[in-house]
C-alpha cells in the first residue's frame, strides 16, 4: 500500500476516534444534566459544600469552632465557593449551580488542553482529540458535575501551566511580566480552591528555576509573598480556625495498597495515553528541554498518585496528571502525523538515532494508523455510559454492553469481579425518580420533627430549612489528629437533645457513634442512590 493509501485510512481512523469521544462527551452532558436537577447529596459531602457556600453568601467564614453547637466546621479552601456564593444571594441553598459550574470548568480545561495541544502541533483533529479525552476519562466524568472543588483547581492549574509554558520566549518585557502575573494568580487561585494545588505550584516553579533561575526566583518570591498574605490574613480572621481546621486536619494517614489499586486502575483506563506521555518525558530528557508539561505530569503522577491513597483521597487526586497525560500524548499524537520529530545531533543522536533513521523512515506509514488506533483503544478503555434509555439501549444491545454498575450503568472502571478499586469513587450512574422521591421522604421526617436534626448528609437538613448540625469527616480529620474533644456534642447526644439521627457511612468519631449507640435506637431505613440511609430516634 503506498502513503496515500495510509494517509487515508489514518483520516478515517480519526474519524472513528473522534465519533467514539463525542460519544462519551454526549454521555457526560447526559450525566450532568441527570444529576444538576437531583436536590440532595449525589457524592458524600457535596452538602457540606454547599453549606460553606451558603456561609461565604452570608459574609461567615466556615472554619468554626467545631467544640460548640452546630459543631461544624470546613477543610477546604474558599475559593470555590465564593465563586459560588452570589448564586445563593439569587436561587437560595441549591445543588445544581455548584454543580453546573463544575462542569463548565472541565469543558474549560478540555479547551485549554485542545489549545496547548494545536500550539505545540498544529493539528486541529488531534488537538480537538486531546480536549476530548480529557473529558472521556472515567475520573473526569464522575467528579466532573459535582458540588465540589477539585474540578475547578484542575481548571486554574491547567490555564496556569498553558499560559506560562513559553512565558520565557517572549520578547517584550510588558507582555511577558502579564504573563506571569496571569499565570502565577492562577496558580494562587488554584491553591485557594484546594490545597493539592501545591504539587502544580511545585512543577512550575521548577520550570521557571530551570529556564531562567534569576526570574523564576523574584516572580517565586512575589508570589509567594501574594499567597503567604491571604494565609495569614485568612488565620487572623477566623482566630486561627483556618490553620486548625484546613491545614492540620487535613494531614492524613496513608494506605499503600489503596494507592497502588488506584494507580492500577489509572493506568489500566489511561494507559493508550500514558505511553505516549512517558516517551515523551524521555525524548525531552535526552533530546530537548523539559517542558513545563513533563515536569507537571512527573509531579503529579508522583505526588498526587501517592497522596489518592490517603484517608479521603481517591481517584480524583490523579485528575491533575490526567489533564497533564492529555496534553504530552496530544503533542506526541500531532508531532508523529505532521512528521515535525527534530533529533539534535548529540552523542544518543549519533549512536541511537541516526542507526534507526531508516526503520522510522519506513515505520511512518505504520505510525499514520497507530496514532488514531491509540485514541480509539482510549475510548474502548475508558467506556462508560447508560444502558436503558432510548438510543443508549440500542446501542448497548449492539455491542453486547451489559450494565455492571447501579441504575443500569456500564462503567470499564470496575474491576473483574464488579468492584471498583479501593479508594475509587463508586459514582457515575443516573439518579431515578426513586432516589428523588427517597430524598424527599427523609426530609419530611426531619420536618416531622421540632428538635435540631443530625444528619450526614447535609442536604436534607437544607432542603427541610433546618441549620446544618455537624460535618462528619472534619470531626473525624481532628479526632485521628487528636484536635477533637467532642465533649458538648457526645453530652447533647446522651441527652437526647436531637430528634433525629440520620447516618449514611457512620464517619463520626468512635466516641461520638458511642454516644450515639447508646441514645439512640434505629427505626427506619431509607434507600437512597444505592445507600442505605439509616433513620435513628431517641430510645
Amino acid at each position: 500500500m503506498n502513503g496515500r493509501g495510509f494517509l487515508l485510512i489514518s483520516r478515517g481512523l480519526l474519524l472513528v476516534a473522534l465519533t467514539l469521544l463525542l460519544f462519551h462527551a454526549v454521555v457526560y452532558i447526559v450525566y450532568a444534566v441527570n444529576l444538576i436537577q437531583f436536590p440532595f447529596d449525589y457524592d458524600q459531602g457535596e452538602g457540606f459544600e454547599l453549606v460553606d457556600t451558603i456561609m461565604f453568601s452570608q459574609g461567615w467564614w466556615p472554619y468554626q469552632d467545631t467544640e460548640t453547637f452546630p459543631f461544624y466546621s470546613s477543610n477546604y479552601p474558599p475559593l470555590f465557593h465564593v465563586i459560588a456564593a452570589p448564586f445563593v444571594w439569587f436561587f437560595g441553598p441549591a445543588y445544581w449551580y455548584g454543580r453546573l459550574l463544575s462542569f463548565i470548568g472541565t469543558w474549560i480545561t478540555a479547551s485549554a488542553i485542545g489549545y496547548a495541544v494545536y500550539r505545540e502541533t498544529g493539528h486541529r483533529w488531534i488537538a480537538i482529540l486531546s480536549g476530548l479525552a480529557f473529558l472521556a476519562s472515567n475520573t473526569i466524568y464522575h467528579i466532573g458535575p459535582l458540588f465540589r472543588q477539585h474540578a475547578t483547581m484542575v481548571m486554574f492549574e491547567t490555564l496556569a501551566v498553558v499560559i506560562l509554558a513559553h512565558v520565557n520566549e517572549v520578547t517584550k518585557n510588558n507582555r511577558r511580566r502579564r504573563q506571569l502575573v496571569l499565570g502565577l494568580g492562577l496558580i494562587i487561585a488554584a491553591g485557594y480552591t484546594k490545597q493539592l494545588a501545591a504539587v502544580t505550584a511545585l512543577a512550575v516553579g521548577v520550570f521557571l528555576f530551570i529556564r531562567q533561575p534569576r526570574r523564576a526566583v523574584v516572580w517565586g518570591i512575589l508570589a509567594a509573598l501574594a499567597g503567604a498574605g491571604i494565609f495569614i490574613w485568612m488565620n487572623w480572621a477566623t482566630g486561627g480556625e483556618w490553620w486548625r481546621q484546613a491545614i492540620l486536619a487535613n494531614v492524613n494517614e496513608l494506605k499503600i495498597l489503596q494507592t497502588i489499586a488506584l494507580f492500577q486502575q489509572w493506568f489500566g483506563l489511561h494507559g493508550f495515553l500514558i505511553v505516549p506521555a512517558l516517551l515523551l518525558v524521555v525524548y525531552e530528557l535526552y533530546f530537548d528541554r523539559l517542558s513545563i508539561y513533563a515536569i507537571w505530569f512527573v509531579a503529579a503522577v508522583a505526588i498526587n498518585g501517592v497522596a489518592s491513597g490517603t484517608w479521603g483521597g481517591g481517584d480524583s487526586y490523579f485528575a491533575t496528571a490526567i489533564a497533564a497525560t492529555c496534553i504530552l500524548s496530544g503533542i506526541v499524537a500531532g508531532r508523529t502525523l505532521q512528521q515535525s520529530w527534530r533529533f539534535p545531533s548529540n552523542y544518543l543522536g549519533r549512536w541511537l538515532i541516526n542507526p534507526l533513521r531508516p526503520i522510522a523512515l519506513r515505520s511512518v506509514p505504520a505510525l499514520l494508523v497507530i496514532i488514531p488506533l491509540l485514541y480509539i483503544g482510549y475510548g474502548r478503555a475508558v467506556l462508560h455510559m447508560p444502558t436503558d434509555l432510548p438510543v443508549f439501549r440500542e446501542i448497548s444491545s449492539i455491542f453486547n454492553i451489559t450494565p455492571n454498575a447501579m441504575n443500569g450503568f456500564y462503567d470499564s472502571a470496575r474491576t473483574l469481579d464488579g468492584q471498583y478499586a479501593t479508594g475509587y469513587a463508586n459514582i457515575g450512574h443516573l439518579v431515578t425518580q426513586a432516589d428523588h422521591d427517597a430524598g424527599w421522604r427523609i426530609v419530611e421526617m426531619i420536618r416531622a420533627t421540632d428538635k435540631p436534626v443530625i444528619s450526614e448528609d447535609a442536604g436534607f437538613s437544607l432542603m427541610a430549612d433546618r441549620p446544618v448540625v455537624t460535618n462528619p469527616t472534619q470531626l473525624l480529620n481532628l479526632s485521628l489528629k487528636g484536635l477533637y474533644d467532642g465533649a458538648e456534642l457526645v453530652s447533647m447526644i446522651e441527652q437526647q437533645e436531637f430528634g433525629l439521627i440520620i447516618l449514611r457511612a457512620q464517619f463520626y468519631p468512635q466516641e461520638v457513634l458511642v454516644a450515639i449507640s447508646r441514645a439512640y435506637e434505629q427505626t427506619d431505613t431509607v434507600l437512597m442512590n444505592g445507600f442505605n440511609y439509616l433513620i435513628l430516634r431517641p430510645r
